[in-house]
């Protein structure tokens, strides 16, 4: 299947959205492309991305409804759609999640499988914080992790979505 790719400049930085006609395939936090392909995305994937991505980013959107496609094992696709369903802007822990999964001693896995989390933002990985409430690591860093959490409760404050 062909992979597109497109970058997208967001107020936590450059992604690097890929999709094929299966769905989005990742989402990554990246450097300024040095040469960004400026033209309009053939897949329709990437296309709906982008659009709830602004939206989001304008306070227009707490939640997703792009087609995902995230290559993983079943156990990750499992903690992946648990993260899904961590209200916007709300926070739990990895005890917490692995409690609701039924696998309270697997804490670590569950975070293995968020650190490996593709789609972040849409899969909202930097909604999992510390047992002690501290913010964990995350793939775009710890500052872009607390903008995205602040955003997300800001915006859900300010009822404009």
């Amino acid at each position: 299947m062909e992979v597109e790719v497109k970058y997208y400049f967001s107020p936590v930085g450059w992604l690097k959205l890929s999709a094929d006609c299966s769905g989005l395939k990742s989402i990554e936090f990246s450097e300024a492309p040095v040469n960004p392909d400026k033209s309009f995305p053939r897949n329709q994937h990437l296309i709906q991305t982008i659009g709830q991505l602004d939206e989001y980013f304008n306070k227009k959107r707490s939640d997703f409804d792009v087609v995902l496609n995230p290559d993983g094992t079943a156990f990750q696709k499992q903690v992946w759609e648990m993260l899904k369903e961590i209200p916007f802007g709300e926070t739990t822990t990895y005890g917490e999640l692995a409690r609701k999964m039924g696998k309270p001693g697997a804490m670590r896995a569950i975070g293995r499988a968020n650190g490996t989390n593709k789609i972040p933002l849409i899969i909202p990985c930097h909604r999992v914080i510390g047992s002690d409430g501290s913010l964990t690591g995350f793939g775009g860093g710890i500052a872009q992790k607390r903008w995205l959490l602040d955003h997300e409760r800001q915006t859900k404050a300010s009822e404009l979505f």
